[in-house]
């Protein structure tokens, strides 16, 4: 049987949703025209002219965007779908039903999760492994394509896969972030 990690939660993701949150009270104030570009106050900070900021954010013209994004992906009720396995990963999976792992296996198994009805309800984001970018349903609509008109924000895979960590007992870490 297939299985997947549907609770695995990305780290860039959550930061992603902090920082909207933050952002997004400060853009629902007063002062946000003054807000892009200049510190946050500690929430703990007293009533006095001068405060030490704990976060500085500069987001430029993307702030309305982050907002978005990050809303969607921390929807409540909703998770992130790590479906960024390597071709090697998921030629394991394939071998375990007995398919053989080329590409048009790989897409098919990919198709079967991002079309699954009613993904959206459950699914805000989808964690992509870099050939998923340019797969297409049997119907030719891209996988990314597919993913948004459900309101899933579709997201890659940055790193380049584990490695051995040099001087330890058999434990590993991320390549390339």
């Amino acid at each position: 049987s297939l299985s997947l990690s549907l609770s695995r939660l990305c780290f860039p993701a959550l930061c992603v949703a902090m920082a909207a949150a933050l952002l997004s009270a400060s853009l629902s104030s007063s002062a946000s025209s003054q807000f892009l570009g200049n510190a946050l106050p500690s929430p703990n900070a007293s009533p006095v002219p001068h405060r030490t900021p704990f976060l500085s954010i500069r987001s430029g013209g993307y702030t309305h965007e982050l907002v978005k994004t990050a809303k969607t992906v921390a929807s409540p009720g909703r998770g992130i779908l790590a479906m960024d396995e390597s071709n090697a990963t998921c030629g394991k999976r394939l071998a375990s039903i007995g398919l053989e792992n080329i590409e048009a296996n790989r897409q098919a198994y990919r198709q079967l999760l991002i079309t699954a009805p009613g993904i959206g309800q459950y699914i805000s984001g989808a964690i992509l492994f870099e050939e998923t970018l340019y797969q297409s349903t049997d119907d030719g609509k891209r996988f990314v394509d597919s993913l948004k008109e459900q309101n899933i924000v579709p997201g890659i895979k940055v790193d380049k896969g584990l490695v051995p960590l040099a001087g330890s007992n058999d434990e590993s870490w991320c390549q390339g972030l």
